[in-house]
């Protein structure tokens, strides 16, 4: 497989995005798309954790049951969440089930209560500027930047758990604060020609 593909409908998409049709929507829709809200964010980063070491299709196939699970990710009722909130979410079979994601979940919605101009400026302050051309190919794009470091640095400084630069940078990818679609896709981040 090559990393750009046309596909069924005729376009040329990078070639994850066509692997099915589930990931053809996200890619097409949402992925590099620029995304801004404290809740929005706090959701993308609670998935992007709960992705770890898993597949993001799993993550993007649990998604409705994550948000009525997680109460539509508002980040003050998640904050507010008790022990048993915890036991609810481990017995809850359309989420991953995992005790210390759950528990980081809840920890950062606590921290992100505590940002000054709120978890969307803290987030987008390290967006890079945008490069000058898109990648060619996905052997050009990084796991990890000096950004995505910096990011996860300055999260983990405030309490937060489960984001690491890698995850950082996936977070940076899926909400368009750089734009990792290859060169040729058909796919514009929102308000670029």
């Amino acid at each position: 497989m090559t990393d750009l593909v046309i596909g069924a409908d005729g376009l040329p998409r990078c070639a994850w995005g066509a692997s099915t049709p589930d990931y053809a929507a996200y890619h097409d829709t949402e992925w590099g798309q620029p995304l801004h809200g404290d809740d929005a964010l706090y959701e993308r980063m609670t998935l992007e954790a709960f992705q770890s070491g898993l597949s993001w299709l799993t993550i993007l196939r649990k998604r409705p049951a994550f948000r009525l699970a997680f109460d539509e990710f508002r980040i003050p009722t998640v904050a507010a969440y008790s022990e048993a909130d915890v036991t609810r979410l481990l017995a809850d079979a359309g989420i991953v089930r995992n005790r210390a994601k759950i528990e980081a979940a809840i920890a950062n919605a606590r921290s992100a209560l505590e940002l000054p101009g709120g978890l969307s400026a803290m987030l987008w302050s390290f967006a890079p500027a945008p490069r000058p051309a898109r990648p060619a190919s996905f052997a050009e794009v990084p796991a990890i930047t000096p950004e995505s470091t910096a990011m996860a640095k300055a999260l983990k400084k405030r309490g937060f758990r489960f984001v690491g630069p890698t995850t950082a940078y996936a977070l940076m990818q899926a909400t368009g604060m750089v734009d990792d679609h290859l060169d040729g896709c058909h796919v514009k981040p929102t308000g670029t020609a």
